[in-house]
């Protein structure tokens, strides 16, 4: 006979148990997010701007069968199915679903001195607020990357369609090593990495060698470029520039080859450049003549400006404690407690003009401008909130809500080869939509007034899932199962111990 496990074994049963034990870590499932679940759905009376670029049409009806767009047209001609489950929806705007381009599933904390990672409640932020596709364009944590998208893509989390971007690809040291770059390249293209992002520090042999190696995968660089100005990387082959003038130090006077100056310097010297002028337009020309995307990310120059509108008040609902007193500490320093008369705000308010009007320049030559909010910088915003302001942020560059849109959904979707699917309201793609409470088309403010988000053709509660993840963000996560297991191995270890000390007690004293 075996005999009986005594309690120090059952509790390293347990342990054991604890460890292996599937889990996210909450108490929600993706179904209690889920406001719209019928297969054959009708969104009556609602005003359509479709992210073509084209005017806004109203009184709209959208039908979606089984997670696709099978009609959209006036309500008056749009017959719907006496099965469907029709919504009338007038006094609202449905737009496609945002694709996010500078996207992180990871938060700054203490002054932007130190990162988080965010996973769970990033993904739930970019798809309350409409987002529903996202590169993350940079990540501290691969395999969580890999992981959220895996909980996402089986229905066992609510979130957005995660393209999955590289680590930051930094020098490789004093020298220039281009075959260590290629086989970080073809080990992340391995665990499903689709896009590779190039940081400041790195040069032209380096950026060479992670775009012919990339390209070699049908794979594109992005990069946030500092030691490589943009024209060269253009002709180096690069497909992405993040952020737009305000990272670019080819113009910068005391520039060094493969060096990247320092930030503030540079853009002292870029807030007195006229984007009009022949060398910023030759740029320009360059960029667009090569095919090289520019994503926008508007909205975290502006949290550095203290310009009033710049802190989103929704994130002070959303933050941990801790990060909500670093965030109230922090804005002082960037002019928010003097309205911007602080002399960094006041730089960074001249350079984020400066930097919109390089991007309606841009895009009016024919460049192709797509849209994220990079949640980094000191922590001033945070994912989805982001990037309905970087929307409204296009708007007050001088695009019209409707190219704003275009901008945040349909240029997207084309640069991933998802615009098949994805980017734009029209039949045969997926059902990736959201409705606004509001009228865009005349306040795009608006947009900020999310009520439902269909991702293939599901429709998700936005305020629940902003709700779901309130006083999170920024949080240091702690593993209680690691915690717990911790304690139960050390009493166990303890206890042990302990007995087999008594007993050696009790022999001597016989």
């Amino acid at each position: 006979m075996r005999p009986k496990p005594g309690t120090t074994q059952l509790l390293l049963l347990y342990t054991l148990v604890l460890l292996v034990q599937p889990g996210c870590g909450t108490s929600h499932s993706n179904d209690d997010f889920i406001s719209v679940r019928e297969p054959l759905v009708a969104l009556k009376h609602v005003r359509v701007i479709d992210g073509t670029g084209g005017r806004a049409k109203e009184d709209q009806t959208i039908i979606i069968d089984h997670s696709r767009i099978t009609a959209v047209g006036n309500t008056e001609s749009i017959p719907v199915p006496p099965n469907a489950h029709a919504i009338d929806f007038s006094g609202h705007t449905v737009i496609p679903g945002l694709v996010g381009m500078h996207e992180h599933l990871f938060y700054a904390v203490d002054r932007g001195d130190r990162y988080v990672t965010a996973e769970q409640s990033f993904a739930r932020l970019y798809l309350a607020s409409g987002v529903t596709s996202i590169r993350t364009a940079g990540t501290i944590s691969l395999g969580k990357d890999l992981e959220a998208k895996r909980l996402i893509d089986e229905g066992k989390e609510p979130g957005p369609k995660i393209h999955i971007t590289s680590p930051y690809i930094h020098a490789q040291g004093t020298t220039a090593n281009p075959q260590a770059v290629a086989r970080e390249i073809d080990a992340w293209a391995d665990q499903g990495v689709t896009s590779f992002k190039i940081y400041t520090d790195v040069g032209r042999l380096e950026l060479a060698a992670a775009v012919d190696a990339a390209h070699k995968r049908g794979l594109k660089v992005t990069g946030h470029l500092c030691a490589v100005g943009f024209s060269e990387a253009a002709s180096l082959g690069i497909d992405n520039l993040e952020h737009g003038l305000a990272v670019d130090t080819e113009f910068y006077s005391r520039k060094r080859p493969d060096v990247c100056p320092e930030q503030n310097a540079n853009i002292a010297e870029l807030v007195n450049i006229d984007v009009g002028s022949e060398p910023i337009q030759k740029m320009i020309q360059d960029l667009v003549s090569h095919h090289v995307a520019i994503t926008s990310t508007l909205p975290v120059f502006e949290s550095f400006t203290g310009r009033p509108g710049s802190l989103d008040p929704r994130t002070l609902d959303v933050l941990a404690p801790e990060a909500y007193d670093s965030y109230r500490s922090v804005g002082a320093d960037y002019g928010h407690a003097y309205h911007g008369k602080a002399p960094r705000a006041m730089m960074w308010n001249a350079m984020l003009k400066k930097e919109m009007e390089f991007e309606l320049d841009f895009a009016r030559a024919g460049g192709v401008l797509m849209a994220g909010v990079d949640p980094t910088g000191w922590g001033g915003v945070v994912a989805g909130f982001g990037d309905q302001r970087g929307v409204e942020l296009l708007v007050e560059a001088g695009f019209t809500p409707e190219e704003a849109i275009r901008i945040a959904s349909a240029n997207g979707a084309e640069f991933l080869g998802e615009s098949e699917r994805v980017g734009t309201l029209t039949v045969g793609k997926q059902a990736d939509l959201v409705v606004i409470r509001g009228d865009l088309s005349t306040k795009i403010a608006d947009i900020r007034n999310v009520v439902v988000v269909f991702k293939d053709g599901v429709g998700y509660d936005s305020q629940k899932l902003i709700a779901s993840v309130r006083g999170t963000v920024g949080r240091t996560e702690t593993n209680w199962k690691i915690v717990i297991a911790w304690i139960v191995i050390l009493g166990s270890v303890s206890f042990l111990v302990m007995r087999r000390l008594r007993r050696r007690r009790q022999f001597s004293n016989i």
